[in-house]
């Protein structure tokens, strides 16, 4: 019988924490696979860790429970449950049943009859969500296709089941900055994707702002391309040509035809827009260079407080 790993990363999660136990629980149950529930507590300031202390394991249905000393991210809290997953099929769920567990059976089902897929990964193919949010998400896409290495598939969520193999390739990759949607496809492995629609939160606010949002976007142009470094560079190049092009046309005009230089206003929008070019081109440096300080630090993705099982014995 086939062991099953489903990693829950969970923050602040009180509220949806027993209501995801107990849906998820009927789901599995209806599986003959055997089962291993890791939630992972990211720094969480409520009840959640208490909470999951109290869970219980049930009939094929292991409970783990992970507790990080502090919050290290969604992307850290992911990969110390890949880390800690012992199933031969290995998925990623959030705790706030928008992504309905149903679709866990699905993607085994998948992966069993589809040997030539080392996992499989659920995209909205509709969302609900506001039109700006929808705009800036799928012009994020366009961008990462079109300077990344690597494929993404827009909708693409984190939501996915890889086989044991997909998954010791992931955490073999222990850089600090992750970006696990670049680093699920530069694995190189086959992936199956799925279409659906996520539900609702059940309960509570999610804890993804656009600033949120914007800074996870920045942090996967500058983890999966260099592109932002060779548009800088092309603008530096730019700017200097049409700058001899004006001084050319201005010396010419000042000789040829004694036209006075204008003053004032064109110096101002000059060192306006070579200005703003300078800063925009250190700002995309000191990026690469604070991911490089961070990396050279060799601190590790997450510290691990405590670990419970079933019952919140601790291990």
């Amino acid at each position: 019988m086939k062991k099953v790993s489903v990693i829950i990363p969970c923050y602040n999660e009180e509220e949806n924490i027993i209501d995801f136990y107990n849906t998820i629980s009927k789901v599995l149950i209806k599986s003959n696979k055997e089962y291993e529930l890791i939630f992972v507590d990211d720094g969480s300031r409520d009840k959640t860790k208490e909470l999951l202390k109290k869970l219980k394991s049930k009939k094929n249905i292991i409970i783990k429970s992970l507790i990080l000393s502090r919050n290290f991210g969604k992307e850290a809290a992911m990969y110390a449950g890949l880390k800690e997953s012992s199933g031969q099929y290995v998925a990623i769920i959030d705790a706030d049943l928008q992504q309905d567990p149903e679709y866990l059976l699905e993607m085994e089902n998948i992966l069993d009859e589809k040997e030539d897929y080392d996992s499989v990964a659920l995209f909205q193919d509709k969302r609900n969500e506001a039109r700006s949010l929808k705009f800036f998400k799928k012009a994020f896409y366009k961008i990462m296709n079109s300077i990344s290495e690597v494929d993404f598939i827009s909708g693409a969520s984190d939501f996915r089941m890889f086989r044991r193999n997909m998954v010791d390739a992931i955490v073999d990759i222990s850089e600090k900055n992750r970006f696990s949607k670049g680093i699920f496809s530069w694995v190189g492995f086959n992936t199956y994707y799925l279409p659906y629609e996520a539900k609702k939160r059940n309960k509570g606010t999610s804890k993804w702002s656009f600033w949120k949002l914007f800074k996870y976007a920045i942090s996967g142009i500058v983890s999966f391309s260099t592109a932002p470094l060779t548009i800088s560079t092309i603008l530096g190049v730019l700017m200097s040509f049409i700058s001899m092009l004006y001084l050319i046309f201005v010396v010419f005009q000042k000789l040829l035809f004694g036209i006075a230089i204008p003053g004032y206003p064109t110096i101002i929008v000059l060192i306006l827009l070579l200005g703003g070019i300078q800063l925009l081109s250190l700002g995309i440096i000191g990026e690469y260079l604070a991911r490089t300080y961070i990396e050279t630090k060799n601190r590790p993705i997450y510290i691990l407080k405590d670990k419970y099982e079933g019952t919140g014995k601790k291990k």
